[in-house]
């Protein structure tokens, strides 16, 4: 079955109006996600359908569809009788056991996928690292949602390389990479990790299980050291 066309165009986007594409509620989506991890919609501010109707000049229903699948997420709440907020910022006790469950099983996890890599699966992660379109795009809020996304990709792709479903599910439920990008939004942010993403991918090449393994704890630990002024 072949997948709704969800592009916004680049006027759409800028004035807050949604083009009327294959899957409406795909495209509501991607507006309020990348409102939520830019930090637009600043975190635990109320979400109000009404507004986003006027804002994307759509109904109700696709708005509604978009939220229920950001609360599947954790990126919304939802209360009854009040309606939707964005999920409150992670506390700094929560960014720490994240980082340190992190450390725990990724670097290991990147070590065990080398050893099942072939072509199509370097091409496969290294069209998700994100590298080859770090510089596609002038809206340097849209980039930084876009690489929210594609960082989750990357790193979830290489826990599926190894070929442990137990860790892959761990950390999916924790919807890790949405939240700590919404930490703070900044371009630093997404160039270093780009580089970084580089460096995993030259281990995965050499078939270094040791330089990949070094090369995710070097990702991770700097990902944490960058997100840490957030909590100052």
């Amino acid at each position: 079955m072949q997948k709704p066309d969800l592009t916004v165009d680049n006027e759409a986007r800028s004035s807050g109006r949604i083009q009327r594409a294959n899957s409406l509620a795909g495209d509501v989506y991607e507006a309020i996600f990348g409102q939520l991890m830019s930090l637009r919609i600043a975190p635990g501010s109320r979400i109000t359908v009404d507004n986003l109707v006027k804002e994307f000049n759509v109904s109700h229903t696709p708005i509604r569809e978009a939220l229920g699948r950001l609360e599947g997420e954790g990126l919304v709440v939802k209360t009854h009788l009040i309606g939707f907020r964005a999920a409150p910022q992670i506390t700094r006790r929560r960014f720490d056991e994240l980082y340190e469950l992190r450390l725990l099983l990724e670097p290991a996890a990147a070590a065990k996928a080398t050893a099942t890599l072939d072509d199509e699966r370097l091409a496969v992660l290294q069209e998700a690292a994100g590298v080859m379109a770090r510089r596609v795009g002038k809206d340097e809020r849209l980039r930084y949602s876009n690489f929210a996304r594609q960082d989750a990709i990357f790193h979830d792709k290489i826990v599926e390389f190894a070929q442990n479903e137990l860790i892959r599910e761990t950390l999916n439920h924790q919807h890790t990479h949405f939240h700590i990008f919404r930490l703070m939004y900044h371009s630093r942010v997404t160039e270093e990790a780009l580089d970084e993403h580089e460096a995993i991918l030259a281990a995965f090449a050499a078939g270094d299980p040791d330089a990949s393994e070094k090369a995710m704890r070097v990702h991770i630990e700097n990902s944490r050291d960058r997100l840490l002024p957030a909590f100052e």
